[in-house]
Order: C-alpha cells, then structure tokens, then sequence
C-alpha cells in the first residue's frame, strides 16, 4: 500500500471523528482508537502518527478551508454536506494550500478517497470543487507579482 494513502485515510479517520466529537483527548487511547479502526489494512505506527498529525493541522485550519470552499458549493454549504465530504474537501484545502501538495495530487488522491468512503455521487462532488479551488489558485496572482 502507498504509505501517503494510508496517511490520507488515517487523518480522514481523524478527521471524521473530530467532525463527530468523538475522539478521546488522551493522545495514546486516540492512537488506540484509530488503530483499531485502521486494523483490516495493516497500516504501520509510524503511519498512523503522521495521519494524526496532518488531520489535528487539517482540523485547526478548517474554518479558513470552509471558508475557501462555501463559495464554491451554494447548493451544498459546508453544514449540509455529509461528512466524509467536508472532510474530504478540509484535508484536500490544507493540503494544496498550506502543506504545499501539488494539487493534482490532492485532487486525485481526494476523488479516490471520496469513492471509496462516501456517496456515489461525492467522487465528482468532491472533483469538480477541488478543481474550482486549483482553478481559483492558478489565477490568483502571487503576492510578489502585485504591484
């Protein structure tokens, strides 16, 4: 298995469960937890620790990233998208923007990840709001090209 997937579906876990409010604060029954969930796919310590990581930071930027991502889906606010999706879309914001991911990456890994744990419609939900984003990214102009 590629080891960045299973980093992505670690922090999903996460990211889920911070979603829900249900993860424990305690951070070796949190490791537990996700453990235990991650069992049927072998995924290694090391793994795990760094999905955590990138979720907790996904997690703390989630405000900018629906704020980035709100505009883009008028019919579906952040609110009333299912969890996963919002999810999805949150890691895939933090990823591209502040991580520094290139985005074709994000949104390849992102679809895959919303295929495999969502909806059947979240696949292209999920691509065509990442490839707004990427889109908007491409034509905003770097802060060193402003005058």
């Amino acid at each position: 298995m590629n080891p960045l997937r299973e980093r992505r579906r670690v922090a999903l876990q996460v990211l889920y469960q911070l979603d829900n409010g249900g993860l424990p604060d305690d951070p070796k029954t949190l490791r537990d937890s996700i453990q235990e969930s991650m069992e049927t796919m072998d995924v290694d310590e090391e793994t795990i620790e760094q999905g955590i990581t990138l979720a907790n930071e996904a997690w703390t930027h989630r405000d900018d990233a629906d704020s980035a991502i709100e505009p883009l889906t008028p019919e579906w606010p952040i609110r009333r998208q299912p969890v996963i999706d919002r999810n999805v879309l949150r890691l895939a914001w933090y990823e591209m923007m502040i991580a520094g991911t290139p985005p074709k990456v994000v949104i390849s890994e992102s679809v895959e990840l919303a295929r495999e744990y969502s909806t059947d419609q979240s696949s292209s939900f999920v691509n065509g709001v990442l490839d707004q984003l990427f889109n908007n990214l491409k034509n905003t102009p770097a802060p060193d090209a402003q005058t």
